[in-house]
């Protein structure tokens, strides 16, 4: 933001010219990288599902109505967050249609 060169006001301050800064290692923290992701597959594919897991896709398996909401809510007791929870969810269902692909193609 543009500087007045007045002491007081909206932009105060020393009349400068901004530069840009190099973004920091630290901003990339949290983004998961291709290796990353390859290696949870691969974990995922030869580890399986946890019991509670299963559970979940026996609930959603099985269905229902509600079966979204009973699904969230075990699975916010387990995890123990809200965001957690939703994306567990939505994590067990695309495992689930995978299953179901895999059924019919073969």
């Amino acid at each position: 933001m543009a500087r007045t060169g007045y002491a007081k006001g909206a932009n105060s301050g020393h009349i400068t010219t901004e530069r840009d800064t190099k973004s920091k290692p630290s901003r990339r923290k949290g983004v998961a990288t291709k290796r990353t992701i390859m290696c949870r597959e691969i974990a995922r594919e030869v580890v399986g599902l946890a019991p509670y897991e299963r559970r979940i896709l026996d609930m959603i398996k099985t269905g229902g109505s509600s079966a979204d909401k009973r699904v969230y809510k075990f699975a916010k007791r387990r995890l123990g967050s809200h965001k957690r929870a939703l994306a567990k969810r939505e994590d067990i269902k695309e495992v689930n249609a995978k299953q179901r692909a895999r059924a019919a193609g073969a």
